[in-house]
């Protein structure tokens, strides 16, 4: 096998895993799942957490050297980098609409172009309200700034009447 065809397998793995708050949405679709190389015989998978404090990010290391192990890759090396800072601007556009589906309203765009390397949060910077998840509607409120994680906070509809969950842009 060719390092090229072991590294696509590899990294179709690792990219396949749920995030294990959210599982409607890969570590990819995420944008978590930042490389897959070889590095002196053995596989490396570079993962940025949503966050330095993720309470989730051993599990998802775990996850994911899981997953590798299934797909016949022995001895993987997953890596946290904190550098750059994860974005909420990395969620692919499939993962803004699978967070839609599952019930969560995907975050505004915090940054564009050479800026969006450097993120930080501002409460309010987002601008617009999020749109409900459910029905569509741009009337919403925030109900508290924090939600069922620390990077999402909890809002309402006032449309439909119904709570969801919002992804803070960072």
């Amino acid at each position: 096998m060719t390092t090229a065809s072991l590294l696509e397998r590899a990294r179709a793995a690792a990219a396949a895993v749920p995030d294990p708050e959210i599982p409607a949405i890969t570590l990819e679709d995420l944008g978590i799942l930042r490389e897959v190389r070889a590095e002196g015989g053995r596989v490396v998978v570079m993962l940025t957490p949503t966050y330095t404090g993720c309470p989730a990010t051993q599990v998802i290391q775990q996850d994911v050297r899981d997953a590798l192990a299934a797909a016949g890759i022995a001895q993987p090396d997953v890596r946290i980098t904190l550098s750059p800072p994860w974005t909420t601007d990395w969620i692919t556009d499939e993962g803004r609409r699978k967070l839609r589906e599952y019930g969560i309203a995907p975050p505004a765009h915090a940054a564009s172009g050479p800026a969006a390397a450097v993120v930080r949060f501002v409460p309010g910077a987002a601008g617009a309200r999020p749109r409900c998840p459910r029905c569509g509607s741009g009337d919403t409120e925030r109900i508290s700034e924090y939600g069922s994680t620390p990077c999402k906070a909890l809002y309402r509809c006032v449309a439909c009447r119904e709570p969801f969950d919002y992804f803070k842009p960072y």
